[in-house]
């Protein structure tokens, strides 16, 4: 990170340069170590110290302006401001890249086995029911005699369709519309 200083009024001390660098260096990490610009902007009226602080980085500006009797709390203070401007900016960009799937997460390896993907579910038209008049004691002797798991089958009283079929108890359900 490149530093500027710039002292109105007052003299740019090492100490108050330490605590600039050491407060600004936290940034580095959150930014990922990119490529970027300080100016520091400590100036002094009677009694008060301001601290101002511009950080340039890639296309975006993060100021802050900070005063107290003490030039190396208002430091602290507007290296606090900036550091929370540049975790909300961090904070989109993460949100944004969250969404996307990398690129090696998709490309397949080279001279690596491709997983197909599992076969959707069809429906395949097994054989034709016969829907015969009978009763639903007629249906269960059927039912009863073959390998089937249900019978669909005509009600000789009412005339609608139900169907019969085996219960996990031992029984037969009957389900009539």
């Amino acid at each position: 990170m490149e530093f500027e200083f710039t002292g109105r009024h007052i003299e740019i001390t090492p100490a108050i340069e330490k605590m600039a660098r050491k407060e600004l260096g936290k940034l580095d990490r959150i930014l990922d170590s990119a490529p970027m610009r300080a100016h520091v902007i400590v100036s002094a009226e009677k009694h008060r110290r301001r601290a101002e602080i511009v950080v340039y980085w890639r296309d975006k500006l993060f100021t802050a302006i900070a005063e107290n009797n003490d030039p190396g709390q208002s430091i602290a203070v507007a290296a606090e401001k900036v550091k929370t401007q540049v975790l909300r900016v961090k904070e989109r960009y993460n949100t944004k890249k969250r969404g996307r799937v990398s690129v090696k997460a998709v490309a397949p390896v080279p001279g690596g086995v491709i997983k197909a993907a599992p076969p959707s579910a069809r429906i395949i038209a097994a054989r034709r029911y016969r829907v015969k008049p009978m009763t639903p004691e007629e249906a269960a002797i059927l039912l009863t005699d073959s390998d089937d798991q249900f019978i669909v089958f005509r009600d000789a009283e009412t005339n609608k369709v139900g169907v019969l079929y085996n219960r996990t108890d031992g029984n037969f359900g009957l389900i009539e519309p």
